[in-house]
């Protein structure tokens, strides 16, 4: 895949470039770039997609913590993790396959703030994926994924591990000491490792100034048209459009309807939707969408 994107980039000679600022006057964005240049464009189109922010999550304790805290962004693989105590924090897939490749060289253990939810990931012997793009249901528009949706799609595997103990699951522990953490029930355990599988959100900070996210950092927008900046879109959100829009699959169809509105916008014929219409969980973020500056 990352051959792939870069052959692409080559293809069509793509210049790629970090976007630290974007200002807009009512008439033009201005896009800053590292190294100082600045491109002049009539609409935007951040198609950096929802996962280029790890998320971490205030702990307890942890700026006291001296051993080792990275987000699952920063792991590779298990080596240096040998002979080992390691908490994997989280309950989707990113957090089990890392903890289930741990266990294999060191004592894990899944923290979850709620029981892991196992879903089959291919009924009648066909991929999730499958199903949901013929029953349609890819098309929906579910809202942004959050952590309280998640499920673990599993062929049997994840699920035997777990039972097995190795690793082992609990609850999230109260807090973190200077050498380990306290769990729910009170007791103290010394940990080496910890490792926050707690997700992503869209790296689009550069977007803040012209008021274009919401108090958490996420666009606000309607099938990834901006509900609050002209002629600003969006590709590869999660729940854009449906629980394919994040996915390679299902950005092809996002990126068609998003440029035919900006094709449009930018010669006047459209005016920038003032009002999410679609009856789903997406249209919740607009209900007190708090825009930052």
């Amino acid at each position: 895949m990352t051959r792939y994107l870069r052959d692409y980039a080559t293809h069509f000679q793509l210049p790629v470039a970090r976007v630290l600022d974007t200002s807009w006057d009512g008439e033009a964005f201005e896009v800053t770039l590292a190294g100082g240049d600045q491109l002049t464009a009539r609409a935007v189109i951040a198609a950096s997609g929802g996962f280029g922010q790890p998320v971490i999550p205030e702990l307890p304790g942890a700026t006291s913590y001296t051993g080792r805290l990275l987000h699952s962004a920063g792991y590779q693989n298990a080596q240096g993790y040998a002979g080992q105590r390691v908490v994997v924090v989280g309950a989707g897939n990113s957090a089990i396959q890392i903890a289930i490749e741990l266990a294999e060289a060191a004592n894990v253990t899944l923290a979850t703030r709620s029981p892991i939810r196992f879903v089959q990931q291919a009924p009648l012997g066909i991929d999730l994926h499958y199903w949901a793009r013929w029953s349609g249901l890819e098309t929906l528009s579910l809202g942004r994924r959050t952590p309280n949706r998640r499920r673990v799609l599993d062929d049997g595997r994840y699920a035997a591990a777990v039972a097995a103990g190795r690793p082992d699951e609990r609850r999230m522990f109260k807090r973190l000491t200077p050498d380990g953490v306290v769990w729910s029930d009170g007791t103290y355990e010394q940990i080496d490792s910890i490792i926050l599988a707690t997700g992503y959100r869209p790296d689009v900070d550069y977007l803040a100034p012209v008021g274009a996210l919401d108090r958490a950092g996420w666009p606000v927008h309607c099938r990834g048209l901006s509900l609050t900046v002209p002629r600003l879109a969006y590709v590869g959100l999660p729940g854009q459009t449906g629980v394919a829009s994040a996915t390679v699959r299902g950005i092809a169809a996002d990126a068609r309807r998003v440029t035919r509105h900006l094709r449009r916008a930018i010669h006047g014929e459209v005016p920038q939707p003032s009002l999410c219409l679609i009856p789903s969980a997406a249209a919740r973020q607009f209900a007190e969408v708090g825009v930052v500056r």
